[in-house]
């Protein structure tokens, strides 16, 4: 089922337009990514193409309501698992008839899907949900849940067109690769949102939303940051042949400049020999330093314009190169033993894990800890901050330094604006002039240094994070991250996964994204399903 967009616009309320005479054609059976910065209007789009939302002006195409998953679920905490999955009404009819209700609107529900109970239980089951009841709220449970509820309902239904918003947001690693091959074996037109890039590598084509409008590129993730690279080389390429050209006008300006003088010098002697009459001398000379400063004139002329194209191209290259924020590790030698567990189980009333586990952590060492939604990676990393004592078995740590960033980015305060939460990490004394240009650099609006950090999204508040470790004193010995690219952007992803391949100390580290531990150096596992 193709999906078709003419010159669609869209103005929020406060009169900031989002977009403008967007135009988009996606054919039947493509694979589509759109990616773009966080704010650029990724989701208020897909939510347009749902019929959630409506557009200022412009025209969406489809033969069919397209079946949307958004990103946040929470407006669904009321909903029964059954109305999630959108059979809730098939299943009450076929109830009343088993019950011996003759009602023809029973059957006309019901649709001659006599088999919808089975395939509930089999698409839950599939899911790992396989313990929930169709008359469950989904208010109480995890967000994984949630989205495996939503998943479930394309296995249902079949929908011809497919619009998903950030669908692995919540999912372990197992549950990813089942959302890979629904998107791989479904023969559906699909949309998708996500900065998971093994997911964005499955798609057959990238549209990246800007400023400017969509563009489309034709092929999954690796070939879009392939043509992208292609397109910084020959920006680097103008740039120098630019240089060059600037290079050559400024000497023939000299050149030409020089010559003036060198005729101002003869039209002195000239005037001041008895050789020519005075007005023959003075016409030769004014006639002569025209033509030359008119000359002069236009290479200047040319020499600005250089300039600004010069200036252009490296705005445009500014634009694809990826900020370097640097986190300083400890001075502590390699090798150190930090963390010596042996046959350990944890919990907050019983004991988490199925069986006890035994691990040892060492300075210099790149640890991942693994396992399913559930297995309690995330209280493990509170038995190793000391907020946990475990229930079970021997555990002892040295004395060290930790740095712990989970996806909400905790250590930035709601209440305080950009500008003074960094002053509040600034131990190594910066100016006010040397944090503005810090956050300048770091891609902020200098106009919004005053703005809350309550409204930053999450590549913003990641971005601050690192700004505000860079002032600091901090040095630390374990850097602990939990989730750390939930909630970012394609190009906020690429400074975080910089930042952390470039720090040389301990690391510990919460993430089923495979593409940013297969960047960051990970040398050692630690799993607990």
């Amino acid at each position: 089922m193709s999906l078709i967009i003419r010159s669609l616009s869209y103005t929020h309320p406060d009169n900031e337009q989002l977009f403008n005479n967007l135009s988009l054609n996606i054919a039947s059976g493509d694979k589509a990514a759109l990616v773009g910065i966080n704010g650029v209007g990724k989701s208020t789009l897909l939510k347009m193409l749902a019929g959630a939302m409506q557009p200022g002006s412009g025209e969406i195409i489809t033969p069919e309501k397209p079946w949307y998953i958004p990103q946040h679920l929470g407006e669904y905490d009321r909903y029964t698992v059954g109305r999630a999955l959108g059979i809730d009404q098939k299943l009450k009819a076929l109830q009343a008839i088993l019950a011996g209700d003759p009602d023809p609107q029973h059957f006309t529900d019901l649709d001659d899907d006599w088999e919808i109970e089975q395939k509930v239980s089999q698409a839950l089951k599939k899911w790992g949900l396989e313990h929930l009841s169709t008359d469950q709220l989904l208010g109480g449970l995890s967000g994984g849940q949630k989205t495996k509820i939503f998943l479930a309902s394309i296995d249902l239904h079949q929908p011809e067109l497919i619009l998903l918003d950030e669908p692995s947001n919540h999912l372990d690693t197992q549950t990813r690769s089942k959302l890979y091959q629904l998107i791989e074996q479904s023969k559906a037109t699909i949309l998708v949102v996500s900065h998971d890039r093994a997911l964005l590598n499955l798609m057959n084509k990238t549209l990246e939303l800007s400023k400017k409008g969509i563009e489309v590129y034709g092929g999954n993730f690796e070939f879009y940051q392939q043509q992208k690279l292609e397109k910084v080389n020959a920006l680097h390429a103008q740039l120098n042949e630019q240089a060059k050209t600037l290079k050559q006008t400024e000497k023939k300006a000299r050149d030409v400049a020089y010559q003036r003088q060198k005729q101002e010098q003869r039209g002195k002697s000239a005037g001041q020999s008895n050789s020519l009459p005075r007005i023959i001398a003075g016409g030769l000379k004014s006639k002569s330093e025209r033509s030359t400063a008119k000359v002069l004139d236009a290479q200047n002329e040319k020499i600005t314009g250089l300039q600004e194209h010069m200036q252009e191209t490296r705005s445009q290259i500014q634009q694809y190169q990826v900020l370097k924020i640097n986190i300083t590790a400890s001075e502590m030698h390699h090798g150190k033993l930090l963390i010596d567990a042996q046959a350990i189980n944890f919990g907050y009333t019983l004991p988490l894990l199925q069986q006890t586990i035994s691990f040892q952590l060492r300075s210099g060492e790149r640890m991942q800890v693994e396992g399913a939604n559930g297995s309690g990676k995330s209280t493990l990393l509170k038995v190793v901050t000391g907020e946990l004592q475990p229930m079970q078995g021997n555990y002892s740590s040295s004395d060290f330094s930790y740095l712990y960033l989970d996806q909400d980015y905790a250590m930035i305060k709601a209440d305080l604006s950009i500008y003074e939460q960094i002053q509040e990490y600034n131990s190594i004394g910066l100016q006010e002039h040397e944090i503005r240009a810090l956050l300048v650099h770091s891609q902020f609006d200098a106009a919004a240094f005053d703005r809350k950090c309550a409204g930053l999204s999450g590549g913003e508040k990641m971005k601050l994070a690192l700004c505000c470790l860079s002032v600091s004193n901090l040095k630390p010995d374990l850097l602990i991250l939990d989730e750390p690219t939930n909630n970012l952007d394609l190009k906020s992803l690429e400074v975080l996964t910089a930042a952390i391949k470039n720090y040389e100390g301990t690391l510990l580290v919460i993430s089923h994204d495979a593409y940013f531990i297969s960047e960051i150096g990970i040398n050692s596992h630690l799993n607990l399903s």
